[in-house]
């Protein structure tokens, strides 16, 4: 059953902008919280940006904050990360999280990822 999937990564130079989409399905279209976490390698994974369910409270890491821009559509179980003025240390492999605590047990959702690489 599959319940999140991105799409949007690719190869941007440096300056460049790019945005990560990510679908969700099942609980996770439902989630109290979503977000984008980043793994480059060697690296553990980081926190990017977390958006809640009443898209008024976000939150975003210090590395990404005036440049990241995290937005949510619930409507459409949708959650966006728009990518600005990209930097080569912003390349890595973006995961999209649910975080879903309303209708059962707490769970996380982690999607497969979709791949970013700033060149400089």
């Amino acid at each position: 059953q599959v319940q999140l999937v991105e799409s949007g990564g690719g190869l941007v130079q440096a300056g460049g902008s790019l945005r990560l989409s990510c679908a969700a399905s099942g609980r996770a279209s439902s989630a109290d919280v979503m977000g984008w976490f980043r793994q480059a390698p060697g690296k553990e994974r980081e926190f990017v940006a977390a958006i809640g369910w009443s898209v008024a409270n976000v939150r975003y890491a210090d590395s990404v904050k005036g440049r990241f821009t995290i937005s949510r559509d619930n409507g459409k179980s949708m959650v966006y990360l728009t990518m600005n003025n990209l930097r080569p240390e912003d390349s890595a492999h973006y995961y999209c999280n649910a975080f879903v605590s309303r209708g059962g047990a707490p769970v996380n959702y982690w999607g497969q990822g979709t791949q970013v690489a700033v060149s400089s």
